[in-house]
């Protein structure tokens, strides 16, 4: 790990410290969004530049650092206009942290599901290229492929200007352009969007990511979710015998 973090700051990457964190988080009082990877703070450095604070959590210490290592080993290495960008990251005894670049429109499910404004289909078409752009250069243009395995609204995150950055690289992996197949163990990304062969334990390429912002596209044309785990238990609890099974097998 003290290799790792080394030649990250080579990378131009800043290593803070937990009180400097703590003073531009306001001790981490704002809070933007939580989730399974742990939360999100609003935070302001002194030179007014406005940062977004990602505390990782997780079931144990070696899970953390896989999921520091596999962010800041992709997103901290590259650059593009539709990536969100890494400033830095704190890696200390009781604080592991990503510094990334403050976002104030949130995430794309916001206005999809959730928000009640609704953006215009021109302005979501330009979200739906700035997005693939961000996935290509992920997959063609850097010098090792990076496969993402979590495109969906809440991974695309939106500026002042509703321009699109594809973000959370938690699961994240980087393989060599000569290698077409990855074998992995176990499943990663989230059921509706991830491809069938990621979860079925298959050799995969890059194009499941292809597979999820086609996921995408669904949910941004039709407005709603593609997976709804409370539609479908409705849906089942209203039938017969014959048709719950018939929906439990499908």
């Amino acid at each position: 790990m003290d290799k790792f973090l080394n030649d990250m700051e080579t990378e131009k990457l800043i290593r803070f410290t937990t009180q400097q964190l703590q003073i531009a988080t306001d001790n981490f009082t704002n809070l933007l969004s939580s989730g399974g990877f742990g939360a999100v703070y609003k935070g302001v450095f002194g030179n007014g530049t406005l940062v977004a604070v990602k505390v990782l959590n997780g079931s144990s210490d070696k899970r953390i650092e896989e999921q520091f290592m596999a962010e800041v080993s992709t997103i901290g290495r590259i650059h593009h206009f539709n990536l969100v960008r890494l400033y830095g990251f704190c890696f200390e005894r009781n604080l592991r942290a990503l510094v990334y670049e403050c976002m104030p429109n949130g995430s794309l499910d916001k206005f999809l599901f959730h928000g009640s404004k609704i953006l215009r289909f021109e302005k979501l078409h330009e979200i739906v290229i700035g997005t693939a752009k961000g996935i290509a250069y992920l997959h063609e243009e850097c010098q090792q492929r990076i496969v993402h395995y979590d495109i969906k609204p809440e991974n695309i995150l939106l500026d002042a200007n509703l321009f699109p950055k594809v973000a959370d690289f938690g699961l994240a992996k980087l393989c060599n352009r000569e290698n077409t197949h990855i074998t992995m163990t176990g499943g990663r990304g989230t059921p509706g969007y991830a491809a069938p062969e990621v979860w079925l334990g298959f050799p995969i390429t890059h194009k499941c990511d292809v597979y999820s912002f086609g996921m995408l596209l669904f949910e941004i044309i039709g407005r709603r979710r593609n997976l709804d785990i409370n539609i479908q238990v409705a849906k089942i609890g209203s039938q017969g015998g014959y048709g719950r099974s018939l929906n439990l097998e499908s």
